[in-house]
This record gives structure tokens, C-alpha cells and sequence, in this order.
């Protein structure tokens, strides 16, 4: 179904056309009014127009409107169309014309949403934590915002493969295992237990053997060739590490309720020969410091330096460079990636841009078939305004925060709800505290840092979870009490929007789509949580004027009160909140 935006593009596009036949192939420029008593919607094109026809931009606004009402007032789709300003074409739609979307829309189990055609396949790459350490806080964004877009793409019908890109290859599992023979073996012969928290001491003690002791330093070395060789006894010790690893991760993406494929770099530890060999029979390779590396034009180091991107060290090893040229061009001739996204700290900016360069100078990318997006994100920050940590100074732990969170979120609603079993509180409250977390991160603009707190984050007012939460628990106590079968009032009656509150839900119920459409192309999942909050708000201020149980209209407003939950419902889904029938 098009959005309310792509109608309205078409309907002046063609007045126009209609009017300066000299441009016939220009698009009309229409954007949403902000100040909704003016217009629902506004076009700027006779601003351009008067420029180039030397020409009033109001006399251009107004040759437009003529050609606009002759065509199209007799659908009665504008209620009103007027010129404001320099010359802005505003355009108000009739409350008929939008209660017909909405009956539309009502019955489309998309609601409304129009379905990528053809579908795409998209690869997102998210999460990304490292083997034998801990997740942190720091994995809190790139999982968050990568599982929303994900949703996202699945609901616009698109084919999404999730990638988790872990770190579960090189040196570092050469210590480990070190260090493991030496001081754990019966971990390695699965004669004792353990957890991803002692693995990652562990993996402290042997850095610090590593950098002090030359003997450790070079068992380690020889246990990553063994690694490599996968010689039985190493290779056996490194799936024990990431299997104590991989539990601990699971339980974080248990709680909070995300799916994603494994891939890490050791999946593409046997294409990395090849694509050294191959990159360098392209000629892209250049010898640095006895190390293979490929230099492009415009990236240059603080002294002004070309800055390399390694391919191969000077001892012969790959890297991170080598894996992201080897991801690429699997996810574009194996995979047949249409876009693929990447989210991490925007301290990798560098990173992929210069590997996107590469991996289109090496042919792996036609950017012409496949777009590349680098989703980045600032710092979680504390309440002192510094990178979050615990009261000791630690990196807080991932598990620790959320476990944090549905506590807080349980005392809550044992205040508020004391009547409630113990079973009903635990679910409410895990939806509430992992809900609180995701919203309150997802509601800033993902560029930026963002001042973490439960006591905010769990907060009934303002733009917060638990202010979206209530409204849907609202709607679900109206259908409640009105003890009708709700689809069988859909199937006999109608909205009819008539109150000015009424219609200003309507209207931001059929603009879902249109916000859909903006989050795919610029990534910014805050526009959804913004349009979930002004939705709320509509609706309690409908909620307010408007009367449903027992009124004339009881069944007309029934049908928009279940339309803004349906609504409200997806939109939180896609975020990867869960909602609740009470709180």
C-alpha cells in the first residue's frame, strides 16, 4: 500500500506537469507539516520553480493548486489546499478520505506498510563480541540497534540473515590454551566446569605471562600454528573455550529475546591465503615494512602519511583487514547480498570505510548492485557523564545490567500491582526492565552518547517504554471491558473519524508506513520510537475526549482503539520490545 506521501507526490507531480509542461519530470517535493492546524502535508516546489522560471513562487504556488483542484478535489481527498509563506503549498486531507485508509488498512495484516518487491536480501552484522570475554555494556548498542533493523527488514519482507562476526580466532587463543594446560588442564579434558567469568581472568593472567615471560610467549606462538593445523589437541581446546563462551552469550540473547547466526572469523580463516594470492595478481597489493598492504587514495595517517590497510603481516599473519576482504566478498558472491549492514562503535569509521574502498577496487562490491551501510553508534555513558562503569570502576557486565533492570522493573510493579501472582509479576517484569533498556537506547539518535538510568528509563511519563507499555495496556482494558468480538465489528462497521482528536490519531495511524520507509533508508531507529510516542500521546488524548464503551460510536471507535493497539503492537515488535495485557 503507498504511503499518504507517495499519493500526494503523484497528485501534484501531475498538476505540475500539467502546469509547466517544460517539467513534465519533476518530482513534487512534499514533506509532512509540522504544525498539523495549517496542513497534514506541505509542498516546497514552487520555491524551485519561481527560481528558475523567474516567477512569484507564490504565483507558481497558485498556477499548481488550480491544476490540483480540478483534478483531484472531486475525490475528495483535500479538505483544504493553501499557500503559506514564500510560497509552501499546504494540503489538508478530508477526515472521510483518511478513515477510508484506515478502514484499508485495518483489514491488511501488513497495516498499511508497503513490502519490499522485490524482496531483498540483507545481511546485518551485529552484536560481535569477542570469545572468552564478557559482554559489556559496550555490546549493549551494536545488539540492540542491529536486532531492530533486522526486525525491521523481516516485517518489509525482505530475506535478513543476522550475523554475529565474532572474535574467535588468533593469538590470543594461543595464550589461553597456554595458560589452561598449564594451570586448568582438566578444563581441557572436561573433567572440571567452567564459566565465561573465570575464562576471562584467565584470559587476563595469560596476557600478563604473555608480555613477561618469553617462554609462555612462545608455547602460546606454537599453540596458535597448532590452531591453525587444527591439531587435535588445540583445536579441542578452542571449541571447550567457545563453547563456555557461546553459553554465556545465549543468556544474554535469551533475556533480551534476540536471534542471530554465528559466523566468526575463524569461518573465514581458509579463504585468507586465497584472497592475499588473489588481491595481489589484481595488483593491489604494495610491500610496507615487510608487510602486504593495499593504499587508497585519500586516506592518510596524522603526518600526512598514505595509511595502509593490512592484508598481511610481516610474520605471514592476517588480521582483522584480511577477514572484513574475505567477509565482503563471500556475503557478495556466496551470499548474493543486495545491502549489507555493519553496526559498531563509530570508532570503526575508519576501519570500513577504507575496507568498503578496497573491497570495491578488488571488484568483491559493485556498488551498483550492492549497497554497504556502517551503522554507528556513541558511548553509553554514566550518570557523571563518563563512559558507563561500575561503582569499583570495572566495565559493567552485560548480565549484570539487564538482570538490574528486571529487578527494578519487578519492585515497581509489586508497588503498583500487589494483587498480581508471582508468575504474572516475572513476566511483566522482564518485559518491563529488557523493554526499558532497548526503548531508552533506541529513542536516542543512534550517533550520539546517551546518559544511562534505570530510575529514567523506568519512569510511566515521558518518551519511555513504560509510557508506550500503558498506552497498549490502555487499549487492552478498553477491549476488555467492552467484552465484544472485535473482529466481527470490523467485518460490519466502519471508522468514522469526526472529532479533531479523533482524526489526528487517524491521520498518524496511516503515517506508519511512511516512517517505516524512512528508518530503511537512513537507519535511524529513533524516527520509529519518536512516531510511537507522539502515537501514544494521540491516542490518550483521544482517549481523553472521545468516549468508546456505551457511546453512539462504541463500535467506530472500537475499530480505531484496536487499529492503534495492532499499531502500537508491531512498532514496539520492531524496536524487540514484548508488550503486556497489564501493568
Amino acid at each position: 500500500m503507498e504511503t499518504l506521501i507517495s499519493i500526494l507526490q503523484e497528485i501534484v507531480t501531475k498538476a505540475i506537469s500539467k502546469t509547466f509542461t517544460q517539467f513534465s519530470s519533476e518530482k513534487a517535493d512534499i514533506a509532512l507539516c509540522l504544525q498539523q492546524q495549517f496542513g497534514h502535508y506541505q509542498c516546497n516546489s514552487a520555491l524551485k520553480l519561481g527560481k528558475i522560471l523567474k516567477k512569484s513562487p507564490r504565483e507558481v504556488a497558485q498556477e499548481i493548486i488550480s491544476n490540483i483542484d480540478r483534478c483531484f478535489l472531486q475525490e475528495d481527498i483535500f479538505e483544504d489546499i493553501s499557500i503559506a509563506g514564500p510560497g509552501f503549498i499546504n494540503m489538508k486531507l478530508t477526515s472521510s478520505f483518511i478513515s477510508s485508509q484506515l478502514n484499508t488498512i485495518v483489514k491488511d495484516p501488513f497495516l498499511g506498510v508497503k513490502q519490499s518487491d522485490p524482496p531483498q536480501k540483507i545481511i546485518v552484522e551485529f552484536s560481535s563480541p569477542n570469545i572468552a570475554k564478557e559482554l559489556h555494556v559496550g555490546h549493549l548498542r551494536s545488539t540492540i540497534i542491529g536486532d531492530c533493523l533486522a526486525r525491521l527488514f523481516e516485517f518489509l519482507g525482505n530475506d535478513v540473515l543476522r550475523l554475529n562476526h565474532i572474535g574467535d580466532w588468533g593469538t590470543q587463543f594461543g595464550m589461553l590454551i597456554t595458560y589452561l594446560k598449564q594451570y586448568h588442564p582438566k578444563i581441557l579434558i572436561g573433567e572440571e566446569k567452567a564459566d565465561l567469568s573465570s575464562l576471562t581472568d584467565w584470559y587476563k593472567q595469560a596476557k600478563k605471562k604473555f608480555d613477561a615471560d618469553a617462554d609462555f610467549k612462545k608455547r602460546s606462538q606454537l599453540e596458535v600454528v597448532n590452531l591453525q593445523g587444527k591439531e587435535k589437541e588445540a583445536y579441542n581446546a578452542w571449541n571447550i573455550i567457545c563453547d563456555i563462551s557461546r553459553l554465556a552469550f545465549e543468556e544474554i540473547y535469551g533475556l533480551l529475546d534476540v536471534k542471530i547466526k554465528e559466523r566468526g572469523e575463524s569461518f573465514y580463516n581458509p579463504y585468507l591465503k586465497s584472497i592475499v594470492e588473489d588481491l595481489q595478481e589484481k595488483g593491489l597489493i604494495e610491500i610496507s615494512d615487510n608487510a602486504k598492504c593495499i593504499f587508497i587514495e585519500g586516506f592518510k595517517n596524522r603526518e600526512g602519511n598514505p595509511l595502509p590497510l593490512m592484508i598481511q603481516k610481516s610474520d605471514g599473519g592476517f588480521n582483522y583487514d584480511t577477514t572484513d576482504m574475505a567477509g565482503f566478498k563471500h556475503r557478495t558472491e556466496e551470499e548474493k547480498a543486495d545491502r549489507i549492514i555493519v553496526v559498531t562503535d563509530a570508532g570503526q569509521s575508519l576501519h570500513f570505510q577504507m575496507i568498503y574502498k578496497a573491497a570495491v577496487k578488488a571488484k568483491y562490491l559493485d556498488p551498483n548492485k550492492t549497497e554497504f551501510d556502517h551503522v554507528t553508534f556513541g558511548l553509553v555513558l554514566g550518570p557523571d557523564g563518563k563512559k558507563f562503569k561500575t561503582r569499583e570502576g570495572a566495565t559493567e557486565k552485560l548480565i549484570d545490567l539487564l538482570k538490574e533492570a528486571v529487578d527494578r522493573a519487578k519492585n515497581l510493579l509489586i508497588e503498583r500491582l500487589p494483587n498480581l501472582d508471582e508468575k504474572e509479576i516475572n513476566s511483566i517484569a522482564k518485559a518491563l526492565g529488557i523493554g526499558a533498556i532497548k526503548y531508552a537506547d533506541l529513542s536516542c539518535h543512534r550517533q550520539k552518547d546517551y546518559l544511562f538510568s534505570y530510575d529514567r528509563m523506568l519512569r510511566f511519563e515521558g518518551n519511555t517504554a513504560a509510557f508506550l507499555l500503558y498506552a497498549y495496556v490502555r487499549i487492552m482494558g478498553i477491549k476488555r471491558k467492552v467484552k465484544v468480538n472485535i473482529d466481527e465489528i470490523i467485518d460490519v462497521s466502519e471508522i468514522e473519524l469526526e472529532h479533531p482528536s479523533e482524526i489526528s490519531l487517524g491521520f498518524h495511524l496511516r503515517r506508519f508506513g511512511e516512517v517505516l520507509e524512512t528508518v530503511s533508508k537512513d537507519l535511524l531507529p529513533n524516527r520509529l520510537t519518536d512516531y510511537l510516542y507522539e502515537l501514544a500521546e494521540n491516542f490518550n488524548a483521544f482517549f481523553r475526549d472521545c468516549r468508546v464503551d456505551g457511546s453512539d460510536k462504541q463500535n467506530n471507535r472500537l475499530i480505531l482503539c484496536e487499529l492503534t493497539g495492532r499499531i502500537l503492537q508491531k512498532g514496539l515488535n520492531i524496536l524487540g520490545l514484548k508488550t503486556v495485557n497489564r501493568m
